[in-house]
């Protein structure tokens, strides 16, 4: 069997065996950077919709490496339980290499050898693997690499980024310093630029979307549409960032821009109708989605960008209409309906497409199903902080305004704002919860639960004396309420320090 012990720096070739041990090879395997040791977990995406998303951007997005994606199909095909389309795919990227990229075959290949190994060790194919190693390591040592089997290079480091932002949020940090590493050594590279801009812009969208700090997206999304002008696909992310910010007029110039050289790129057709659905005007957003739909039918995000366009003008039909016309109404509903089922029907972990179903659902009236669409988020797992609070917020909405419950829209409220995570989402139910507490006290006399909620609230606002009265009210009803003790303590403590 060949030894796995080396030195640094030493680049010993493999030496090709009938028996090899299973355990040694996969020592070696783990070593190599591929998708299959960047922790990229299955269980965090939907691999059906990932697939489409790769494909489609295979299709269409032609300023983006190819590589990229046949490396992340082929990973995305494995964890399917595809190795033979896994393979197929790697075929495609080493062919993209050879045509675009022949100067650089060694630099370029690293990772579609990586996942080559791996993808034939599943295989149980250990000589196949081996050789595919055996590849690898000729190639470090071609680049004058440290390590046997690693090296490190911009190219692995953006490629690393780019799979990062397809497993969604919980990676956007990780990518984020994928690319920051690919850019320490190419600073005016137009794809980690690109990769970098848009890793800082997902991450705003879950933390500060309206800044425009040291930390905003916006100078690095301004960086990478000069240094790539034909990239659209970050032009209209620029837009997005400049209408967050108040700077809607700019924000549009680039939109036209960018549909003037890419009129048919539904990426940017998505995005466009996003920029004018925000702007107010709704039809002109429709009119981008439906096109965008002729080219990729199924796509969940365009489905739910067009379902959110229909409870747009449902909405305002309501508040600019006294009696608004029911035919109208319940057109725009069952529209709602439809697109919001063809999301979940794609992104069976896309809670918000389900929460804005069952919304829909409760709209008209069907209050069976809005409540059966909740309950099946309410069974989801590993919700987020923000995505728990958004539930309750929901969920509390359709009790009160549909279900009539204020018991339950409190209990919800509640629930989301014991959430211990400053959201927006959390002031929302912070705010409906006050409204209605603050009812439930005029109208009767308060009981403790009440009392203690709206001491709760005014400690979080920082209203100390106000919170302070509400517990001791809430004590003198029930005098042996842990919680609200507890939170007396700690009120008193924090004004004495």
């Amino acid at each position: 069997m060949w030894s796995l012990q080396h030195s640094i720096g030493e680049h010993r070739p493999l030496v090709a065996q009938s028996n090899i041990s299973k355990n040694s090879l996969k020592a070696v395997l783990l070593q190599l950077e591929c998708h299959f040791t960047w922790t990229l977990l299955k269980d965090d995406v939907d691999l059906d919709n990932l697939e489409e998303t790769i494909c489609d951007q295979i299709e269409f997005l032609i300023t983006k490496s190819k590589i990229t994606n046949y490396n992340l199909l082929a990973y995305v095909k494995h964890m399917k339980g595809n190795s033979e389309e896994a393979l197929e795919s790697l075929q495609k990227a080493e062919r993209e290499v050879q045509t675009n990229h022949a100067d650089e075959v060694d630099r370029k290949s690293l990772v579609t050898w990586g996942n080559y190994a791996w993808v034939y060790y599943h295989m149980n194919k250990l000589q196949e693997a081996q050789s595919y190693i055996g590849k690898v390591e000729s190639s470090c040592k071609k680049l004058a690499s440290a390590s046997r089997y690693k090296i490190q290079l911009p190219e692995i480091y953006c490629e690393q980024g780019w799979a990062l932002l397809k497993f969604g949020k919980k990676y956007y940090e990780r990518a984020k310093k994928c690319f920051e590493k690919a850019l320490a050594e190419t600073p005016n590279n137009p794809e980690f630029n690109s990769g970098y801009a848009i890793a800082i812009y997902r991450l705003e969208d879950f933390l500060h979307k309206g800044s425009s700090g040291e930390d905003s997206s916006l100078e690095p999304l301004r960086r990478a549409v000069r240094l790539n002008p034909n990239d659209t696909f970050v032009m209209a992310l620029l837009a997005l960032k400049l209408q967050d910010i108040d700077q809607a007029e700019e924000g549009e110039k680039y939109i036209k821009e960018a549909l003037q050289k890419t009129p048919d790129l539904p990426y940017l057709l998505r995005y466009a109708a996003k920029f004018y659905r925000k702007k107010g005007l709704v039809e002109k957003s429709l009119g981008f989605l439906k096109k965008a739909l002729e080219f990729t039918p199924t796509s969940g995000f365009l489905h739910h960008q067009i379902g959110l366009c229909y409870r747009t003008q449902l909405y305002k039909m309501k508040k600019d209409t006294k009696y608004p016309p029911r035919e109208q109404m319940e057109e725009l509903i069952r529209f709602g309906i439809f697109h919001f089922k063809m999301v979940v029907e794609q992104k069976s972990k896309f809670m918000y497409a389900y929460i804005d179903l069952a919304s829909m659902y409760a709209e008209g009236n069907q209050y069976q199903e809005a409540e059966d669409t909740f309950q099946k988020v309410f069974k989801m797992e590993k919700l987020t902080c923000d995505e728990k609070q958004q539930l309750h917020y929901r969920y509390g909405r359709f009790q009160e305004y549909h279900k009539k419950s204020e018991s339950e829209a409190i209990n919800h409220y509640t629930k989301g704002l014991k959430i211990e995570k400053n959201s927006h989402e959390r002031n929302l139910c912070k705010y409906a919860l006050k409204k209605l507490i603050e009812r439930r006290i005029q109208r009767s006399s308060a009981d403790a639960t009440s009392l203690g909620i709206l001491g709760l609230i005014h400690q979080l606002n920082g209203e100390k004396p106000q919170a302070i009265e509400c517990y001791e009210r809430a004590l003198a009803l029930e005098p042996d309420n842990e919680e609200y003790l507890s939170a007396l303590y700690e009120i008193r403590l924090s004004i004495e320090i």
